[in-house]
C-alpha cells in the first residue's frame, strides 16, 4: 500500500466519502487510488473555484466534511477565494493539495511556490505530510479538524504518495464543543427582563428551525426584536417558520432600524459593522451607548442556550405572537424586482435550498420568501463572489433528494461558470437563475456610496458587461444545461413551474 491509496482509505474510513476534485501531475497517485479504493465519490470540477466551493456547499447541508484534490500552488490559489468564503462560514473541508517530490523542490521547477504559505489564510488548520508512512495519521488529524468546521489544507509531496505506508489511521475524536455559558445566558436574560430595547442578534445554529421557534417564544414574552446578520451560513424559512429580518447591507437603511436599541444579545453573530468603509459612514453600525453581552460563539450548542434562555425567562410556545406575512401571488407584465420575487415566492418547492447571490436584484427578495414553502437559505458570508454555482453543486450533492435553486447575477456567475458542466455531468437537481443586467449592478451603488463622483465613459466600461452582451442560453447549453430566457413575468412564472416539475439541471436567464 502506498502513501496515497493509506491516505484515501483514511479519509473513507473517516466518512469523508466526497472527493470534489481538479488533479494534476503531481496528484496522480492519490487519482490512482481512487481505482483501489471503494466508498469515495470522485466529483470533477473543470476549475478550482468550482471544487472549493462544492465543498462549502456540501458541508453547509450535510454537516459533514468533504475533500478537494487540488494542484500544486497555483491550484490551491485559484481555489483560495471560495476557501475564503467557506472559511467565514465554518465549513469543514479536507484539502489535499499535491506537492512536488521533496528531493525535486530545490530545483525550482515551474510550478514550485510556497503551498503553505499558501494555505494559511484561508485555512485554520495546514500541514505538509514529511514521508509515506504519516500520511494516515496526518490525513486523520486533517479530518478531525474539518469536522470541528475548520478548513484544513494537507500538502502531499509526489513522493510521499508513492512510498510505501503502513495503513489507515483512525480519525481522532473532534474538540467538544464547548456547549454554552449558564453565566452568560443568566446575564442575557436579565437584560431582557429589564425592559430596555433589545436586539436578539443570531446566526449560525441558531437559525436552525428550532433555534427560530425558541427565539419566537423569547421574543414574544418579552418584546425583544429578533434579527439574523446581513448574511448567514444557512437559514430555516417559509411559512410556518418565525421569520426574521436581516440586518441590511445599506448604512442608511441599518442605521434606522438599529438607533433605538441599548442592548444587543449576540448567538454566534458578530457586532453589526458595515460592509465596507465609506467616506463620513460609520464602520460600527450599532448606537453609541448599546451594550453587547454575548451568549454564544460559533461552535457552541445555540439551540441548547436557547432553550435554557427561555426557560429563564418562561417564555412558552404559547408567548409566540402571530406574524403576518407577504401576501403570495403569481405575478404578470413586467419583470421588475417585486415581481420576480414573487414569482421565487411562489415557484419555491418543499423542502427546497436557495442559495442566494442575487445581490442587487435579490434584496427584496426576503419578505415574501418568508410566505413560501418551508426551505433553508443559503448566503455568501466572505463575499468574494463566484460563490452561488458552485455552492449550489456542492448542496446538490449532499441532498440529492431536494431541489437547488441558485440565484446569481449575471457578473458573478461569470466567475464559475464551469459549475454548469459539473452539474450536467453529475445529473444534479439545480435550477440557476441568472439575472441579467448586462452589469455589475452593484458597483455603479457603490461608485456613489464611496464618494467616486459620477462615472465617466471609462469607469463605466469598467462596469457594463456588453460589447459583447452575454448569452446565457449559449453559455448554459454548451455546458450541456438546458436553458432558456424570459422578459416577462408570465414567461418566468412558466418557466420556474417547467424547472420545479422535472429532475435535472435548468438555467433561467431573466433579462432585467
Amino acid at each position: 500500500m502506498n502513501g496515497a491509496e493509506s491516505l484515501v482509505r483514511t479519509l473513507v474510513a473517516g466518512n469523508v466519502d466526497v472527493c470534489f476534485s481538479n488533479p494534476g501531475t503531481s496528484e496522480m497517485h492519490f487519482v490512482a487510488a481512487l481505482d483501489r479504493v471503494e466508498g469515495m465519490r470522485c466529483v470533477l470540477g473543470l476549475f478550482e473555484g468550482v471544487v472549493t466551493g462544492a465543498a462549502d456547499g456540501y458541508y453547509r447541508m450535510k454537516g459533514t466534511p468533504a475533500s478537494t484534490l487540488l494542484h500544486l500552488g497555483p491550484g490551491l490559489a485559484n481555489g483560495l477565494a471560495n476557501l475564503h468564503n467557506a472559511k467565514k462560514a465554518n465549513s469543514g473541508i479536507v484539502n489535499i493539495v499535491g506537492q512536488h517530490a521533496v528531493y525535486h523542490i530545490e530545483y525550482n521547477a515551474p510550478l514550485t511556490s510556497d503551498i503553505e504559505g499558501l494555505a494559511r489564510p484561508m485555512s485554520q488548520w495546514v500541514r505538509t505530510s514529511p514521508d509515506s508512512k504519516s500520511i494516515a495519521s496526518d490525513g486523520a488529524d486533517a479530518i478531525a479538524a474539518a469536522k470541528s468546521g475548520q478548513v484544513a489544507t494537507l500538502i502531499l509531496p509526489a513522493d510521499t504518495a508513492w512510498g510505501d505506508a503502513n495503513g489507515i489511521a483512525e480519525v481522532p475524536a473532534p474538540s467538544q464543543s464547548a456547549g454554552y455559558s449558564s453565566q452568560a445566558v443568566d446575564a442575557a436574560a436579565k437584560v431582557l427582563k429589564s425592559g430596555e430595547p433589545t436586539l436578539l442578534l443570531m446566526t449560525g445554529s441558531a437559525l436552525t428551525e428550532k433555534g427560530l421557534a425558541l427565539a419566537a417564544q423569547i421574543a414574544g414574552k418579552t418584546g425583544c426584536k429578533v434579527m439574523g446578520q446581513t448574511y448567514n451560513p444557512k437559514m430555516a424559512r417559509g411559512a410556518g417558520r418565525f421569520a426574521i429580518d436581516r440586518i441590511p447591507y445599506v448604512i442608511e437603511l441599518a442605521l434606522p432600524i438599529l438607533k433605538d436599541f441599548r442592548h444587543i444579545v449576540l448567538i454566534e453573530a458578530n457586532d453589526p459593522v458595515a460592509f465596507f468603509a465609506y467616506p463620513n459612514k460609520p464602520s460600527m453600525l450599532k448606537p453609541d451607548g448599546c451594550d453587547v453581552h454575548r451568549v454564544t460563539e460559533i461552535g457552541e450548542n445555540s439551540v441548547a442556550a436557547l432553550e435554557a434562555l427561555a426557560g429563564a425567562l418562561g417564555a412558552k410556545p404559547s408567548d409566540v405572537q402571530p406574524q403576518k406575512l407577504v401576501e403570495l401571488a403569481r405575478p404578470t407584465g413586467a419583470l421588475n424586482h417585486a415581481s420576480i420575487a414573487q414569482a421565487i415566492a411562489m415557484a419555491i418547492p418543499e423542502n427546497a435550498i436557495m442559495v442566494d447571490e442575487s445581490l442587487t436584484t435579490g434584496r427584496g427578495f426576503f419578505p415574501p420568501t418568508a410566505a413560501a414553502k418551508p426551505h433553508d437559505w443559503l448566503q455568501n458570508m466572505g463575499g468574494s463572489i463566484g460563490f452561488s454555482t458552485p455552492v449550489a453543486t456542492g448542496a446538490a450533492v449532499a441532498c440529492p433528494d431536494r431541489k437547488v435553486i441558485c440565484m446569481v447575477g449575471d457578473g458573478s456567475a461569470m466567475y464559475t461558470l464551469q459549475s454548469l458542466w459539473t452539474q450536467a455531468r453529475e445529473g444534479l437537481d439545480i435550477t440557476t437563475i441568472v439575472f441579467a443586467n448586462r452589469k455589475y449592478q452593484i458597483l455603479l451603488g457603490e461608485f456613489d456610496g464611496v464618494g467616486a463622483g459620477h462615472p465617466g465613459q471609462r469607469a463605466l466600461d469598467m462596469l457594463n458587461l456588453d460589447r459583447p452582451a452575454l448569452d446565457w442560453v449559449a453559455l448554459a447549453k454548451g455546458m450541456g444545461v438546458p436553458a432558456r430566457s424570459v422578459t416577462t413575468a408570465d414567461d418566468f412564472n412558466k418557466a420556474l413551474a417547467d424547472a420545479m416539475a422535472e429532475k435535472g439541471p435548468k438555467l433561467i436567464e431573466v433579462v432585467t
